[in-house]
């Protein structure tokens, strides 16, 4: 009887375990005059600065790209102190969200490293694609947010610009119902993916005809066609 007994009292603590975590995050919101909606607010305004700045342009489904930061690199010197100026207003919205600053340095490093490294001609604008302190914020905060606030969704990150266009079409369109769908939700989200692909595929045959043309231009020329 009492190995029953405990079972009850078992689930009952992890009941009050999980409600109390939830408190906690709730708590801790408050303690930073903040509310869930404002969190992910703000953090989608960083994606969308981080975005612009580091992947605005990028390899079809992945998160791989280049953008503001690497076209202001091609500007000697200059253009990599704009880049670090506009680099720390990524810094600014992380602090916004409770983000301690010792939990910052990893990339305010590294955008010290990419100023410096930018200052090399040619070899600096592309290292300048793989160094993104941009990125490496929305990453540091998006850790705290999940250890502190417990906000797991990622899309709103990942995908800013079109995440802020499609709750405004769920919220204020007539038809919000159908966007709403979650299939119709995650094409919306990855149209750039599919464009990308398209590029890619019409790049690739339009490669093809030139090499095919001039295999068979200099099959004619030789008599080996």
């Amino acid at each position: 009887m009492d190995k029953f007994d405990k079972l009850p009292r078992f689930k009952s603590k992890k009941l009050s375990d999980t409600n109390a975590s939830v408190t906690d995050y709730q708590a801790k919101l408050a303690e930073h005059g903040l509310t869930r909606e404002q969190v992910i607010a703000t953090e989608r305004k960083l994606a969308k600065f981080a975005n612009t700045m580091d992947s605005l342009v990028r390899v079809p489904f992945t998160k791989q790209g280049m953008g503001a930061d690497a076209a202001l690199s091609t500007i000697p010197l200059a253009g990599d102190l704009a880049g670090l100026a506009l680099t720390s207003y990524a810094f600014i919205l992380g602090r916004q969200l409770g983000v301690p600053a010792h939990k910052m340095t990893p990339a305010v490093r590294l955008a010290v490293i990419d100023m410096v490294v930018g200052i090399v001609p040619g070899i600096g604008t592309l290292l300048d694609i793989f160094i993104r302190p941009s990125r490496k914020t929305l990453g540091i905060v998006h850790e705290h947010l999940h250890h502190e606030y417990g906000i797991t969704e990622t899309m709103h990150m990942d995908r800013p610009f079109l995440h802020q266009s499609l709750e405004d079409k769920q919220q204020q369109s007539r038809f919000g119902f159908f966007w709403r769908n979650p299939i119709v939700a995650w094409l919306y989200l990855h149209i750039p993916d599919f464009l990308g692909l398209l590029v890619i595929v019409f790049v690739g045959w339009g490669l093809w005809t030139v090499i095919s043309w001039l295999i068979g231009m200099f099959g004619q020329s030789t008599g080996f066609g």
